[in-house]
């Protein structure tokens, strides 16, 4: 009987945590949607003052909003502003991967989708893997939205 109920209890928080992260996953893709909107009524460099704002909703703990022209070029990031401006092409992660021709990729293909890839977390300011919901704001920029996957 014990160990039946361990195992329950052990599956709920397995699931509980699940849930979280697909919470985040929804949160992250409300968040990219919201940016390219702004960026469609406001024009890219408006709303990239919204971005860095940490008023304006745009910047939730460690999750914020990146844009990238579709060359890759930084146009504005929310925590590490001295990468704006900056050619990220040839960026890699930790791991070697680089994840911004990934990105344009996915932004390049019509259709919004996840890249995976392990970053900064500007909280803890410790690498951790990330994932990051792509989309095309229009035929110039793309917007990314990130989550921590390690919790």
């Amino acid at each position: 009987m014990k160990f039946t109920q361990l195992t329950a209890a052990v599956a709920l928080v397995a699931m509980s945590g699940a849930y979280a992260q697909e919470a985040e996953r929804a949160a992250a893709m409300a968040l990219a949607d919201k940016a390219v909107a702004n960026i469609q009524k406001k024009g890219v460099e408006e709303a990239c003052k919204d971005f860095v704002d940490p008023k304006a909703g745009y910047i939730q703990g460690d999750v914020y909003v990146v844009v990238q022209d579709m060359q890759c070029k930084m146009v504005c990031h929310a925590t590490i502003p001295r990468m704006n401006g900056k050619d990220m092409i040839e960026l890699k992660d930790a791991n070697g991967k680089y994840f911004t021709k990934d990105m344009r990729a996915v932004a390049m293909s019509g259709k919004p989708g996840w890249v995976d890839y392990v970053w900064p977390n500007p909280t803890s300011k410790v690498l951790e893997p990330k994932s990051a919901y792509v989309r095309k704001a229009d035929d110039k920029y793309m917007v990314s939205v990130g989550i921590y996957t390690k919790k």
